[in-house]
């Protein structure tokens, strides 16, 4: 019998396609399931991952876990975000992987480091961070082919009121986004969640970037947006890898990017957060193949 999408299943567990019924009485016979793993492809250019991809996905991750957090414990008032850069990819030498934003369509450094009013795609420089400053670090590693991807926004030193009141609104709302997800719910359901709980609060939701698929390739499909409708878009099933990472403004949502062609800031100069983990759909829910504290 053809290896399960998701490792193993049992009999009476919820079937992989989310039809609510039974895997034993659904897919579980071996053309089904061959046929609703092609019926994603073909049809969404969604790859959905067997039980090794996903075991190489969280080994990348792990890695990115422990970049993260050597990253955190240097953070502090006079570094300089090519202090980070050099982290980042030291780290990622001495464990044989590559990082993935080097050279990616001319990306020029390892890390992506995204601070105050920068709402991603910071380049990393002799940018000194200063106490009050908030700043984003966006790691992807490549660990034997496999990709993961997430992002935290760290406080420089003691954090400004407004500082504070972002990096929490971007936390909790993509642990939000995080909860939505189930087999049968639908990208929109995500989306919904995140920008429904960012408005309520006074602050917007960033629509020119946006969540994907991840693990084979760095950028895969679906694309998750992080506004929407309830109900709207793709139906999340069991095997689908995708990052969830809201990139929330204090301010308006506009934004324009830099002379650089990578760096995006707010029109109005206003802060921006950002919390991102790479996401699978399970059975019954989900798991962070990224997983921190939020």
């Amino acid at each position: 019998m053809e290896k399960s999408i998701i490792g193993k299943i049992g009999r009476n567990d919820p079937c992989i396609c989310g039809s609510g019924k039974k895997y034993k009485k659904c897919c579980m016979n071996t053309q089904k399931n061959r046929n609703f793993k092609k019926e994603y492809m073909d049809k969404y250019n969604i790859i959905l991952k067997d039980s090794q991809q996903i075991e190489g996905i969280k080994k990348s991750g792990r890695l990115l876990l422990s970049i993260l957090d050597k990253v955190e414990k240097i953070i502090e008032p006079g570094i300089t975000t090519n202090m980070i850069n050099d982290l980042v990819h030291e780290e990622h030498v001495r464990s044989s992987a590559i990082p993935a934003p080097l050279n990616y369509r001319g990306f020029p450094k390892s890390v992506c480091t995204s601070v105050n009013e920068v709402i991603c795609h910071g380049i990393p420089s002799d940018r000194i961070l200063n106490k009050g400053d908030i700043v984003n670090v966006d790691i992807t590693p490549i660990l034997n082919n496999y990709y993961a991807d997430a992002s935290k926004t760290f406080f420089v030193g003691t954090p400004t009121r407004d500082g504070r009141k972002i990096v929490d609104i971007a936390k909790e709302a993509l642990k939000r986004g995080i909860n939505a997800v189930k087999p049968g719910a639908t990208l929109g359901d995500i989306g919904f969640v995140i920008q429904n709980y960012a408005e309520s609060l006074g602050c917007s939701v960033v629509r020119e970037f946006v969540g994907h698929g991840v693990g084979i390739n760095f950028h895969e499909q679906p694309q998750v947006l992080h506004y929407g409708t309830r109900g709207n878009g793709i139906k999340l099933v069991p095997g689908m890898v995708f990052t969830i990472e809201p990139m929330i403004n204090l301010g308006k949502k506009e934004l324009h990017v830099l002379d650089d062609n990578w760096t995006a800031v707010t029109d109005d100069n206003s802060l921006s957060a950002q919390f991102e983990q790479t996401i699978l759909v399970t059975p019954t829910g989900c798991e962070s193949l990224t997983p921190f504290e939020l």
